[in-house]
């Protein structure tokens, strides 16, 4: 009797002195937990930790390092209840410094989601690369943010590296394929973009983001080659609102809208609409100011609304980024040689004609215009009715003339034609230049006879 009291007394010290075998296995996976956490393998780790607690539930260590796995993955809530935990079995515990972290890192995530949804998107990215990710480092949701916030910021190259980096740790991360394939979208990489929506809707048929990104793609590039087609077929109308309605699709999409807009200068250009024209041919330029093409066609439409020095600026600058294109030299020898004729005198405009007028049609715009300016009929603005009258002479001299007129027309560097009449050392009045009496004869003389003056002319 007495001896099987001694042996229960000493299997009784034993067990007490040795660690129970489910806290051991627990021990051994908070350990297991450390390395996985150390190579930053956080759904693994935390796996490992909830066996731990579940083996033994009364090990504060596996409370701990599951609060910091959950502050890393930012399911905040989750790990602040592990952290009271922690003090629950360890009253005193000194985690302060880990509460403050768990702490910044929630609400820098939540300040950054409402700067991001007030279109703040540099403040956002700040909070989420500068706080959120360096408490949370393992925060799917944030890396998410971020993403979305680098596609605001038009950084799309940056947006494929962050989605790379997702998908290397679960490829078949929805989230992460969708805004991969937006990023390679508004890069104007379609096909890319077209593979990525695919293949997320494999794995979900009926996600409706993804659904809408690939059949809007579709859809754009559907739109885009009806445009084309039919600019191509001659049917110009057709692809103005075709060109229009693909660049209503998508206002955002500039590296495919440039192209839009430069199709739709191009077949304005066409129809002869050259303000239309050149609004199209800027906003292609607004999105890219290097495109030489677009500088060409807005040249060409300039040349249309008759802004002749707007069109030889363009053309100098195409020409300058493109100097072996011929055409676009040839565009540019034609505004140069409009400009100059815009600077020359309009002899059809002075006396009132069209450029098709007859040579009878000429002389009696002529004779009612001599008529109208005579200095004699002008005595209280006589200055201006000589000048007036040199210039309808003027006209005369080159439009009258069959020789002359064919010339002028044709553009021929002609400045001092006419010159001999209207220029500064012709006076017809006499007088004081020093000028001789100069007399107009016209057929029949004028209705009521002679001017006051003694002014005769017969033609």
């Amino acid at each position: 009797m007495f001896l099987g009291v001694v042996w229960s007394l000493l299997w009784l010290t034993i067990k007490l002195m040795r660690p129970d075998s489910q806290e051991v296995e627990a021990v051994n996976l908070v350990k297991r937990a450390s390395e996985r956490i150390k190579l930053k393998q956080y759904g693994e780790a935390l796996e490992l930790l909830n066996a731990a607690i579940e083996a033994y539930s009364e090990l504060s260590e596996a409370y701990l390092q599951r609060a910091f796995v959950l502050r890393h993955l930012c399911r905040f809530e989750e790990s602040e209840n592990n952290y009271k935990k922690v003090l629950e079995l360890k009253p005193g515990t000194a985690i302060e410094k880990e509460l403050s972290q768990l702490s910044q890192a929630k609400n820098a995530l939540n300040s950054a989601q409402n700067l991001f949804e007030s279109s703040d998107f540099s403040k956002a990215l700040e909070y989420i690369d500068k706080v959120v990710l360096v408490f949370s480092p393992g925060c799917v949701k944030a890396k998410h943010l971020k993403v979305k916030l680098l596609l605001a910021l038009k950084d799309y190259s940056s947006a494929i590296s962050e989605t790379g980096y997702l998908l290397k740790e679960d490829e078949n991360n929805l989230d992460a394929l969708l805004l991969r394939g937006r990023a390679y979208y508004y890069l104007a990489d379609h096909d890319i973009a077209s593979r990525h929506y695919q293949k997320g809707l494999r794995l979900d048929p009926e996600h409706n983001e993804l659904k809408k990104a690939y059949f809007g793609l579709k859809n754009l590039l559907k739109k885009t080659k009806t445009a084309e087609d039919n600019a191509e077929k001659g049917k110009l109308r057709a692809a103005v609102e075709d060109f229009k309605s693909a660049l209503a699709l998508d206002p955002n999409h500039t590296a495919h809208n440039v192209n839009l807009y430069l199709g739709l200068c191009k077949v304005l250009v066409k129809l002869g609409r050259g303000n239309d024209a050149v609004s199209s041919c800027t906003e292609a330029l607004n999105i890219d100011e290097e495109l030489a093409e677009a500088l060409t066609q807005r040249g060409e439409a300039k040349l249309i609304v008759e802004d002749w020095e707007g069109a030889v600026e363009d053309l100098q600058t195409a020409a300058k980024k493109s100097p072996e294109d011929m055409n676009i030299r040839e565009a540019l020898h034609r505004a140069e040689k409009a400009l100059k004729l815009s600077k020359r005198k309009d002899w059809y405009k002075i006396l009132g004609i069209s450029k098709t007028a007859s040579i009878a049609e000429i002389k009696r715009a002529y004779k009612k215009l001599a008529l109208q300016w005579h200095p004699d009929k002008n005595v209280e603005n006589r200055e201006e009715a000589e000048t007036k009258f040199r210039e309808i002479a003027a006209a005369y001299e080159v439009l009258g003339d069959d020789e002359k007129r064919v010339r002028y027309d044709r553009g021929e560097d002609i400045e001092n034609m006419g010159m001999d009449m209207g220029g500064a050392g012709f006076n017809p009045f006499g007088g004081g230049g020093g000028g001789q009496q100069f007399t107009f004869q016209f057929e029949g003389g004028f209705p009521g006879g002679g001017f006051p003056g003694g002014f005769g002319f017969n033609f």
